[in-house]
């Protein structure tokens, strides 16, 4: 158990030794580590479950897979895309399993859904609806510096983000996912989930070049936060496919309108021959018998860690790889990068850069602080 919060790392080992003695099971104790560098030392742990801030996720995958283990890395992917391939390079070199923390791929809805969509019974994919919460129903904080509580690293908290003076709501889970150095909100950190859902049905489809525009808010000024709040973003792809991404404020009413359960987050599949909605807790389709099996397919995501083990231990092949996570954070990214420039922008996976548009590009690469650099 490993966390720069001394209280919480050890009440992390404390929690797994208590379970493993309430189940009689016999396994070596959970220690509590400081630095992860110390855990990827150890010879006898195969497999690393990386749930930091999104500013560490690439960093501590990539130094996993160096040290030869095997990855669960929570979403978003990062904020470098320059990064993502040095990951997927020390992945593919140190021949480890990476598996993409999204949960919603191990439920059988969602399974059914795609499999559905993958064998064409709605016909050729016209448009894609998506939408995820813009962000938590809190107050912007002002950062006012106090002196930082003993048993808590912020120095190493920060890494490879520009120094700033610690305050509380910095390093909670609010404050990571709210500020730009850290993050890009919601739109990846939500966005994630039912972009993932469209990629995984639409993988071959959305390999091309494509071209995002929109508008969108960000938190108001004065306070911590500043990341993009609300947002209406439309991407158009080299073979005429359109995808609408909104936050589920801004979703329009035809949006959602067909839902029985009009949830916060998911992905609708229009097709030639009729459509699929696909969100965390329901699902439903335009085709009765398809609409059939998804109301009584199961709606748990539970299942992810065990998905992860049955990964790395041969049981079953892959279900969220690298390339799939690259691929939706880069659809993040196109469109944070699009509202904060204002105009449209264009992507070319191909070359791993935005189209004749250098002044774009620099928004998807962040400088990393010394000594925390890939």
């Amino acid at each position: 158990a490993c966390d720069l919060f001394r209280e919480r790392r050890v009440k992390g080992a404390e929690y797994v030794n208590r379970y493993y003695k309430d189940n009689d099971m016999q396994a070596p104790e959970c220690k509590a580590y400081h630095h992860y560098e110390e855990v990827l030392e150890r010879t006898d742990i195969d497999a690393v479950n990386i749930v930091t801030t999104d500013h560490w996720h690439v960093l501590a995958a990539t130094r996993a897979a160096e040290a030869g283990k095997h990855i669960m890395l929570a979403k978003p992917l990062g904020l470098s895309y320059p990064n993502y391939l040095k990951l997927k390079k020390a992945v593919n070199d140190n021949d480890v399993m990476f598996h993409y923390g999204t949960q919603q791929r191990a439920s059988q809805h969602m399974q059914i859904g795609i499999d559905m969509i993958q064998q064409g019974k709605i016909g050729e994919i016209e448009r894609v609806e998506v939408w995820a919460p813009g962000k938590n129903p809190v107050e912007s904080p002002v950062c006012k510096e106090v002196p930082v509580p003993e048993g808590f690293d912020y120095e190493k908290w920060l890494g490879p983000a520009p120094q700033a003076p610690y305050c509380p709501g910095r390093v909670t889970n609010v404050g990571s996912w709210f500020t730009y150095d850290y993050s890009i909100g919601f739109l990846a950190g939500w966005g994630a989930h039912p972009l993932d859902i469209m990629v995984w049905g639409l993988k071959d489809e959305l390999s091309g070049t494509y071209s995002c525009e929109g508008t969108g808010s960000f938190w108001p000024s004065g306070g911590l936060y500043n990341n993009i709040i609300t947002w209406d973003l439309n991407y158009e792809y080299e073979n005429g496919l359109k995808v609408h991404f909104t936050n589920t404020e801004t979703a329009k009413e035809e949006v959602l309108d067909h839902r029985i359960e009009k949830e916060d987050n998911g992905t609708t599949f229009y097709g030639a021959k009729g459509w699929i909605s696909l969100s965390r807790s329901s699902s439903q389709s335009s085709i009765p018998e398809i609409d059939k099996r998804l109301k009584d397919a199961s709606t748990n995501s539970n299942t992810m860690g065990q998905e992860f083990l049955d990964v790395i231990t041969g049981r079953r092949e892959e279900l969220c790889p690298l390339e799939d996570a690259i691929m939706s954070d880069t659809i993040s990214h196109m469109g944070d990068i699009a509202i904060r420039m204002n105009r449209k922008v264009s992507w070319d996976p191909s070359k791993g850069e935005t189209i004749d548009d250098p002044e774009a590009n620099k928004l998807f690469v962040r400088k990393m602080r010394n000594p925390y650099q890939l």
